[in-house]
Order: C-alpha cells, then structure tokens, then sequence
C-alpha cells in the first residue's frame, strides 16, 4: 500500500482573485439583507399604518366676540390630549358649560380614539356639538392622507 503524493499548485493570482470574489459575494449578502431583511418592511408598515401626522392642532372658535382655540394633540396612532386655550374669564362665565362639556366629551374619545358615538347630555347638547365640530376640525388637519 502505497500513498502517492499529489502536488497541487496554486498560482497566488488565482488565489487573491478568488478571496476577493468570496469577499465581494459576502458584501452583497449583507447589503440586500439590510435593504430588504425584516427590519424594512417592519418599519414600512409601521409608517403607513400610522393614522395621524403627531402634533398639536388647533381650531379657532368664536362666541360672543370672543375667540378661544381647541387645542388637540395626536400621537401617530392616538389622540393623547384635548383642552381649551385662550379661554378667557368672561367666556368662561358667559358659557360656563364649555369646560364641563369638553372633560366629558374628551373622556369619550380618549377611551373610543374616535368621534363616533360620542353621548352627551341634553343641557350640554349644543355646547358638545360645538365642540365636537372643532374636535373634528383639528382632527381633520392631523390625519395622514394617503399618497396617490
């Protein structure tokens, strides 16, 4: 029994040439594991299911000469906070219903995060419609339209 010896030769040409290819090959593995990994389409779906642009939105309301805003402020997927700015102390008199009305209607959509079906009681019922119309309005100007 008898081994015999094989001889291989390698040209180191052959060899660098080789390594670079490997190299090259492993670079654009990663390269379209990062473009297109799981990582990319996570946050896609995250960014177009967001339903509102986060921010603080305000509608203007005016009573009586008097101008107060509805101040609404969204996160990307929720409505996080409701209030009455610029409120003076005589509108406040003259409608002492609008801060009452506002608390209960905010309860409701913080609780829904929509303005469907939203109850209110008969002695609030103009001061909440009022409201809820501003609400919309400064919700309106939050959400993200889709691209077309």
């Amino acid at each position: 029994m008898s081994s015999k010896t094989k001889i291989i030769v390698l040209h180191m040409r052959e060899v660098i040439y080789t390594l670079i290819f490997l190299l090259l090959a492993i670079i654009l593995g990663i390269v379209l594991f990062f473009m297109f990994g799981p990582g990319k389409a996570k946050n896609a779906s995250t960014e177009a299911a967001a339903r509102y642009t986060p921010g603080i939105y305000r509608t203007s309301i005016s009573l009586a000469d008097n101008t107060f805003d509805v101040e609404v402020t969204v996160d990307p997927d929720s409505i996080t906070s409701i209030r009455l700015n610029n409120l003076s102390e005589s509108t406040s008199a003259m409608f002492p219903l609008m801060e009452p009305a506002l608390e209960s209607l905010a309860s409701q959509i913080y609780s829904s995060q929509s303005l469907e079906n939203i109850q209110y009681p008969s002695d609030q019922k103009y001061t909440s419609q009022l409201l809820l119309e501003a609400i919309g309005s400064a919700l309106s100007k939050a959400e993200n339209k889709p691209a077309s």
